[in-house]
């Protein structure tokens, strides 16, 4: 179960986590993507919002008021795919955490590790989507999660919200001593900018202590007409890199009289091989991660 979080908006997890889910859909994974964010961003990039399943989080509000299992449902013409919508009802799960957390304390923030555990293990990736700037939603998220995904800028607001976020991660492993940082993502860089990247690394050590902030390889270069188009068609990077190739040759479309198709532009490649790279490399982490647990749990049954 993987969080994809940083206190600051506009740092990339909404779109990390359409493309990683759907990705991995693709491959022939089993996967859940839930949506915590008020704002709903995920439906708009996996292309649901207005569909018969995008209930605006009121089912997720329901479930977590109830402590009963989160219900999933299946993204339209996404198999593989099921989705937790989030929306506009998340509003008022807020309050219900500010009087949660002053009768029960922390603990308060297990709740959606309860309404996710029994239907967790019928999935292969469960990742959360996490909203900016409320901290008591992103709380929950870390309460549940196995793992954190942080994606950042490289901007100062990017690496203040990361900062933000290192300390409420130290603070949320006294409730869920599982959650380990699984790695820092630089979204929408200049993919030669070694030095700014040198930089980043440096202050996430800081951040997070020497050895325990892996910054992952793999980056999401800058692209905002590729994001614009993904939120605007309901489509991630590798379907845009498909229909850009698909697509007529622009002065095929000229000569035919069409000047009002939209055109995607060729970058979608670049954007959706950095997408490949990075589920890529976190199944490797998540392969490598869980190798080593096995191997500590055979040595403490002394096999």
């Amino acid at each position: 179960m993987i969080a994809v979080a940083n206190d600051k908006g506009g740092v990339g997890k909404t779109s990390i986590t359409a493309n990683l889910s759907a990705l991995y859909a693709t491959a022939g994974y089993r996967v859940l993507a839930l949506d915590l964010n008020r704002q709903a961003n995920l439906s708009d990039d996996l292309g649901y919002r207005g569909s018969p399943v995008d209930d605006q989080g009121a089912g997720l509000l329901a479930t977590l008021l109830a402590g009963q299992p989160v219900r999933p449902v299946p993204v339209p013409g996404r198999p593989g795919l099921d989705v937790v919508p989030g929306g506009v009802a998340l509003g008022d799960l807020t309050g219900v955490m500010v009087g949660r957390v002053q009768q029960r304390g922390r603990q308060a923030f297990r709740a959606l590790a309860v309404s996710l555990a029994p239907v967790a293990a019928g999935y292969d990736v469960v990742i959360i989507d996490t909203p900016p700037e409320n901290t008591l939603l992103v709380d929950l998220a870390l309460g549940a999660a196995r793992w954190l995904i942080m994606p950042t800028k490289t901007d100062g607001g990017g690496l203040v919200g990361m900062q933000l976020l290192a300390e409420r991660y130290i603070i949320a492993r006294e409730i869920n001593p599982d959650l380990e940082l699984l790695g820092v993502v630089l979204f929408g860089t200049t993919r030669g900018a070694t030095a700014i990247h040198r930089s980043v690394r440096d202050q996430v050590e800081r951040a997070f202590g020497t050895g325990t902030s892996p910054m992952l390889t793999a980056m999401i270069g800058h692209s905002e007409r590729i994001a614009v188009e993904s939120r605007a068609l309901g489509r991630v990077a590798h379907e845009l890199e498909s229909d850009a190739a698909s697509q007529p040759a622009w002065w095929e479309a000229l000569r035919a009289g069409d000047r009002t198709a939209r055109r995607i532009p060729p970058t979608a490649a670049n954007v959706a091989e950095d997408y490949r790279k990075l589920a890529a490399e976190v199944l490797d982490r998540l392969a490598a991660a869980e190798s080593v647990e096995t191997g500590n749990a055979e040595e403490v049954r002394g096999e």
